[in-house]
């Protein structure tokens, strides 16, 4: 096998980009085209990289190392002391209850020393906060309920690797000189307490190092005004603190956390953030695609009952924990589900746990590479359990809880407004507001329980519901209601809910949200007549605001703007009917560009209120008085 590392680029990135893109058009998540792309090209399928090519995974891992860094800069106090419920109460509850018993039943039924079993428990209690976060990135979640729990119990996970990895050498009793086969560190060969000590020391000494080191450092990066050079500083960061983590034994992705931690109060942050983002997305990919290449099919086959029992009990075991812990912190039905199958696999840190172990002999080296194949099994077999769930679980359960969602938190809706309003994030409120400013009755509707909670709060009237149901749609008045607004984050969802509209109510009037151009076609495509893009709107108005700005008329620029918005909205419409042949679709974008710009200029020559000065820019104005003078 040729390791040219210019072929071995080749070979990934190829895989990636076949893969991914049919497993997104099968539907299925980008991290299940990753891992299947691993598998495909890997030695034990057809082979484009050997045994050495696993090697691959000591540079994949750095995206998880990035991922962790950004995660650790998002974490301001403030903002973990509000999360402190969940934090401490869904997370320590997942840690304890799911080692509590795989620690039991690795000592009653495996019959494993203690040590061992306590180890194996410890590293199968982690999940993939790489998967996990990504997946509800991908499938727009990360601002719900379900999104900001499963961060919640992550988050408690990833801080919970420092006591782990501290705890670990007080469960050797072997010589660790004497393990040949595993990775040596600094600090290999000294005693356990000593081994304890340093590691605490090695994660105090990066606290402080961020506190009095790091930032002045960026300080004078920044006076130079070289953006290329505070990228490097950026990396150079993450990889040295990673980099000193690795020394004495530990994760460097634990490093990159810490230091995220430490720097997440400072003006660096957003600028950090920017600068890393780029390399941790493409990394992430490489690191899913190096999981999918290193899953040993030999082991598997020489042991497939224990591997795949193993692996079978140990979803079971963390989805009945994770679930009991959404259910006793009241989430719905569909809630629970999605949380519990979402974080029901092994995570990254299980592979760092496992070969921490073989250095301190705790685990033979047979049974953890037996264990690491169960976490990278359990990995894959994420995305395939979500889709389960969406496609079959969920479906039905939603059908069984109709009866008793609404009664569940008592929104019996008791109005009969000529305004609903589904959907009452960012977007929906300001509608709302300006409604409600103008003595304009309308019924809310959102299926967020948090986000109601704080509207509630506010003295907002909102009522829980899945604006999706035609039951509670019929509840709340959309017989006779004037107006639908549909504003829901999902554009998904936001579909689903004007496709029942349309089918059960014909005559009501829809205004909905879309995102974009994209999210509009598909309304378009439902007869949607009247159809709001945020970047539209928000675009035009800075562009008025620049024209005003740069000494054009008020007047002038409001007119070209809301005159822009009108021709964009034909334009939309034509495009829509073209865009799935690519050729008619680009020829008819560059017509109605010309045409755009044609129309346009004409306009600004017929405007007949030349002499209007009230919507002048103040510029303009100033030079009109000092002429005059």
């Amino acid at each position: 096998m040729d390791t040219n590392f210019l072929l071995q680029a080749i070979i990934y990135l190829t895989a990636a980009v076949i893969c991914v893109p049919i497993a997104k058009k099968l539907g299925l998540s980008s991290i299940l085209g990753y891992l299947l792309a691993g598998i495909v090209i890997g030695p034990y399928v057809l082979g484009f990289i050997g045994q050495e090519g696993q090697d691959i995974m000591h540079f994949a891992e750095f995206g998880v190392v990035m991922m962790l860094f950004l995660i650790g800069l998002e974490l301001e106090p403030s903002k973990f002391w509000k999360m402190r419920k969940f934090i401490l109460g869904m997370g320590s509850a997942q840690i304890i209850g799911t080692t509590l018993l795989l620690f039991l039943g690795c000592v009653l039924f495996m019959d494993w020393r203690w040590e061992t079993a306590l180890a194996v428990a410890l590293a199968l209690a982690l999940s993939s906060t790489a998967i996990v976060l990504q997946t509800l990135k991908e499938k727009g979640l990360s601002n719900t309920s379900v999104g900001r729990s499963s961060f919640a119990v992550l988050l408690f996970q990833d801080i919970a690797v420092i006591p782990i990895l501290a705890f670990l050498p007080l469960l050797s009793t072997v010589n660790i000189e004497t393990t040949n086969d595993a990775p040596q560190s600094l600090i290999t060969g000294f005693s356990n307490w000593l081994q304890t000590l340093i590691v605490i020391g090695s994660i105090s000494t990066i606290y402080f190092a961020g506190r009095f080191l790091f930032v002045p450092l960026l300080h004078i990066i920044a006076k130079t005004r070289l953006q290329e050079l505070f990228t490097a500083s950026a990396l150079l960061l993450v990889v040295g603190v990673s980099y000193s983590m690795q020394l004495v034994g530990l994760s460097p992705a634990l490093g990159a956390f810490m230091a995220g931690v430490v720097l997440a109060n400072s003006e660096f942050r957003h600028e950090l953030e920017g600068d890393i983002a780029p390399f941790k997305g493409l990394l992430l990919g490489l690191f899913f695609l190096g999981v999918g290449a290193s899953i040993n099919f030999q082991l598997i086959l020489e042991n497939p009952l224990f591997i795949f029992a193993f692996g079978a009990i140990l979803t079971l075991v963390k989805f009945a924990v994770l679930f009991v812990i959404s259910r006793f912190h009241k989430k719905n039905t569909d809630q629970n589900l999605l949380f519990a199958f979402g974080l029901s696999q092994a995570g990254e840190f299980g592979f760092v746990i496992m070969s921490f172990c073989m250095q301190l002999n705790i685990i033979p080296n047979v049974l953890a590479n037996q264990i690491m194949a169960v976490i990278a099994m359990s990995m894959v077999a994420t995305p395939f359990l979500l889709l389960i769930n969406e496609r079959l679980i969920y479906p039905n359960s939603r059908i069984k809880e109709k009866a008793t969602e609404i009664k569940k938190d008592n929104d019996f809706i008791d109005e009969d407004n000529p305004v609903i309003i589904a959907g009452f994030g960012h977007f929906g409120s300001t509608v709302g507001r300006l409604l409600k400013a103008n003595k304009v009755k309308a019924t809310i509707l959102d299926y967020d329980s948090d986000r109601i909670d704080v509207l509630r709060k506010l003295g907002f009237k909102v009522y829980y519901g899945d604006a999706t149901r035609l039951e509670l749609l019929k509840a709340a008045g959309c017989e006779n209601a004037k107006l639908f607004i549909a504003a829901i984050d999902n554009p998904t969802v936001n579909l689903q809910v004007i496709e029942t509209l349309k089918k059960h109510f014909p005559n009501l009037k829809i205004l909905t949200r879309a995102r974009n151009r994209i999210d509009a076609y598909e309304l378009i495509d439902h007869k949607v007549q009247h159809i709001y893009r945020e970047t539209l709107y928000s675009a035009v108005n800075m562009g008025v605001d620049a024209l005003v700005e740069l000494g054009h008329r008020k007047y002038t620029a409001t007119r070209q703007g809301q005159q822009f918005i009108k021709y964009d909205e034909i334009t939309t419409r034509k495009l829509a009917e073209k865009r799935h042949d690519k050729m008619a679709y680009m020829i008819t974008i560059k017509e109605e560009i010309e045409l755009q710009e044609q129309l346009l200029k004409s306009d600004i020559y017929s405007q007949v209120a030349a002499t209007n000065h009230s919507w002048d820019s103040e510029h303009l104005k100033k030079n009109l008085s000092e002429s005059s003078d």
